[in-house]
C-alpha cells in the first residue's frame, strides 16, 4: 500500500520537515528496499511479491525521487543527511532494526546504515562508492546524459519507444540487461521518474568525492554484482570485498546494473539469503 510519511530531521537551521513516499507489505521481520539515483520505489516492483512472502517489506522513495519531495533549504542531498532520514523514517514507522536491501545509491545507504548499526542486515546490490576515480567519472557522466536525455524527450515518443522491446533497450538498455522484460508502462514511468528527480542534480554532486572505505562488522553483509553491469563494472565487487572481508559477494550472471528486474528470482533469492532466511546459498564469486 502506497503512502507518505513525515518526521523531522536536525540541521543547522534547525530541525527540518522531511516527507518520503514508501510502499508497505507483507508479513515477518520488516525489509527495507532503497532504490538508486534517478530512479524510484518501484524499480523494486519485481521482487516485492516474493520477499513479501516471508518479509514485511518497505520500499522507500529516497529524497527528491520519485513520489518523494526534495529536502528542505537547509538540508543536503548528501550520505549523513540522507543516512539520518532514513534512521527518522524507521522510527517514525517502528520498523525497529531492520534489514535492509539497496542498489547503487541505495546500496551505498544500506552499508552506511550497517556500519552505524541501525540495521540486522544489509544486501547491497552493484552499490556506489567502490569505484576509481575514472570510473566514478565515467558513471556520472552517463547519468548525467540519461537525465538530460529523459529531461528533453517529449512523452509521446518515449510512449511510443516504451511499446516495443527494441525501443525499451533504447531507453534502458545502460541499466538493464534484458530490457526487454520490462513493461511499456515501468519503462514510461521511470524516464518520467528521471526526467522529474529533483534531488537528482545534488545527490550526483554530493557524490563526487564519496568512496566507501570501512569495514561493516558485527552484522551479515551481501555485495552482489550483475555480470552485465554497464555503469559500475563488476570488479568495483572484489573491491568490495576486500574492504568488507567478511561479505559474501555474489555474482548475478545475466544481469545488469539493476538487477531485480533481469531476474527476480535470483535477486530476491540473494535478499532473503542475505537476511538468514534461506539456507540454500547462492553461489559466492
Amino acid at each position: 500500500m502506497s503512502a507518505t510519511v513525515s518526521f523531522e530531521v536536525t540541521s543547522p537551521l534547525g530541525p527540518q520537515p522531511v516527507t518520503l513516499s514508501y510502499a508497505r507489505v507483507g508479513r515477518g521481520e520488516p525489509l527495507l528496499l532503497l532504490h538508486g539515483i534517478g530512479h524510484h520505489r518501484q524499480a523494486w516492483d519485481p521482487v516485492v511479491d516474493i520477499l513479501a512472502t516471508e518479509r514485511e517489506v518497505i520500499a522507500v522513495g529516497l529524497p527528491g525521487f520519485g513520489a518523494s519531495p526534495a529536502l528542505p533549504c537547509g538540508l543536503a542531498h548528501d550520505l549523513p543527511t540522507m543516512s539520518a532520514a532514513l534512521r527518522a523514517l524507521c522510527e517514525e514507522l517502528e520498523l525497529g532494526r531492520p534489514h535492509v536491501a539497496g542498489n547503487s545509491l541505495g546500496g551505498l545507504l544500506a552499508l552506511e546504515l550497517g556500519r552505524d548499526r541501525l540495521v540486522r542486515s544489509v544486501t547491497a546490490l552493484s552499490p556506489a562508492g567502490f569505484w576509481t576515480q575514472g570510473e566514478r567519472r565515467y558513471a556520472f557522466a552517463v547519468l548525467t546524459g540519461m537525465r538530460r536525455i529523459a529531461e528533453r524527450m517529449p512523452l509521446p515518443l518515449v510512449q511510443r519507444l516504451a511499446r516495443s522491446a527494441a525501443g525499451r533497450a533504447v531507453l534502458t538498455s545502460t541499466i538493464y540487461a534484458r530490457p526487454g522484460r520490462r513493461s511499456a508502462e515501468a519503462v514510461v514511468a521511470e524516464t518520467l521518474a528521471l526526467a522529474g528527480a529533483t534531488g537528482f542534480t545534488e545527490t550526483l554532486r554530493a557524490g563526487a568525492t564519496v568512496r566507501f572505505t570501512d569495514d561493516v562488522p558485527g552484522i551479515p553483509v551481501t555485495v552482489a554484482w550483475g555480470a552485465k553491469d554497464r555503469l559500475l563494472v563488476p570488479r568495483q565487487g572484489v573491491r568490495a570485498k576486500q574492504i568488507i572481508p567478511r561479505a559474501r559477494l555474489v555474482r548475478l550472471p545475466g544481469c545488469g546494473h539493476v538487477p531485480m528486474n533481469d531476474d527476480p528470482a535470483l535477486v530476491a533469492r540473494v535478499i532473503l539469503d542475505g537476511s538468514g532466511l534461506r539456507r540454500d546459498r547462492a553461489r559466492a564469486r
